[in-house]
């Protein structure tokens, strides 16, 4: 349940009409967009002035959205965004839960005098660097969260065929076309609403998944054949991709998107990593199964953070020696992620 006092301040806010911007977290995914779009065409609709701004280009999967042709992305258009962030009233901040993880965009965002408002579902939100926090952790995206804000504000008669497709875009990607961080029914009963309100599940499903380049699936094949690693005794299986790796399939951006779930469909692997270099650092991604916590192990060693089960990182080293460091952190773990396999 949303705090009565923060909906009541959500209310007063957007009663009358003002200059709005919506933002995400850098590298956005579909709960990203999804929730931001979803959120952008529902204020638009109330008579407000909304821009939308992300801090760099969204996945090529992603470009039948509705109205995403609209957004704004920062990285592209710095001078017009860092003047729309300056003269906003309200700053709409989705799916992340401290100003670092909206990268280029921070300083900014950090800076400005609107009135920032959270809405996320990560854990530990950095709660000084906003005005209002809509947090709900037990909630299987950012994008439910705004379908359960909708309703609870009593606008669900702005939920047309756009927005429900966009907000389930947001529910599906983040539980992984519903087969993780489904906490409860609502997950279900949201994603059913939905559907009943235009959004087209069989179609959004192909737009997603079957829409491959020959290019990408050769990428996945070489990283699952030629860059896996299998570490039995640790329940660990890391996948490096290198610059040179991604050169050579075309690389781009989304290529490697879901790289990092395949290696938990071995029965006795429990962690899975990829890692992904790019020109000035490297990119972890991590993946586990039941309980242990790849949030926790991306927070303490990896400048990362995300859910239980699905977390990110970044690395200053090389790929050699940020891989040789993860290695070396296993024996740490291992306890931990063999009682917890043992669980399941």
């Amino acid at each position: 349940m949303i705090d009565l006092k923060v909906i009541k301040k959500l209310e007063e806010l957007i009663s009358i009409e003002r200059k709005l911007v919506i933002t995400s977290h850098s590298n956005p995914d579909g709960d990203a967009i999804g929730s931001s779009l979803a959120l952008f065409l529902l204020l638009r609709q109330l008579g407000h002035q909304v821009k939308l701004i992300i801090p760099n280009m969204y996945p090529g999967f992603l470009s039948w959205l509705p109205h995403i042709n609209e957004v704004i992305v920062y990285e592209n258009q710095v001078k017009e965004a860092r003047a729309l962030i300056d003269e906003a009233d309200l700053i709409f901040c989705l799916d992340f839960n401290s100003m670092k993880r909206s990268g280029v965009m921070a300083d900014d965002l950090i800076k400005a005098d609107a009135t920032k408002i959270l809405i996320d579902h990560h854990p530990e939100p950095v709660a000084e660097e906003f005005d209002i926090l809509i947090s709900k952790v037990s909630i299987s995206s950012t994008s439910q969260l705004i379908f359960e804000l909708i309703i609870t504000l009593g606008l669900e008669k702005y939920i047309d065929a756009d927005v429900s497709s966009c907000l389930y875009v947001g529910i599906m990607t983040d539980t992984g076309s519903f087969s993780h961080a489904i906490y409860n029914s609502e997950t279900f009963r949201s994603s059913a609403y939905l559907i009943d309100k235009g959004a087209n599940a069989e179609r959004i499903h192909r737009l997603i998944y079957d829409t491959f380049s020959e290019n990408r699936l050769r990428l996945l094949g070489h990283a699952i054949n030629n860059r896996m690693m299998v570490m039995e005794e640790y329940r660990t299986a890391i996948i490096t991709l290198s610059r040179k790796d991604l050169k050579q399939f075309n690389y781009q951006i989304g290529d490697t998107e879901g790289v990092v779930n395949f290696p938990l469909s071995i029965a006795s692997i429990n962690m899975a990593v990829l890692l992904t270099e790019k020109k000035d650092h490297v990119r972890l991604s991590f993946r586990s199964k039941g309980r242990f916590s790849v949030n926790d192990f991306a927070r303490r060693y990896f400048e990362g953070g995300g859910h239980q089960n699905a977390a990110g990182g970044n690395s200053q080293l090389s790929l050699k020696e940020t891989v040789s460091r993860l290695i070396k952190l296993l024996p740490e773990i291992h306890e931990e992620i063999n009682y917890q396999y043992d669980e399941q």
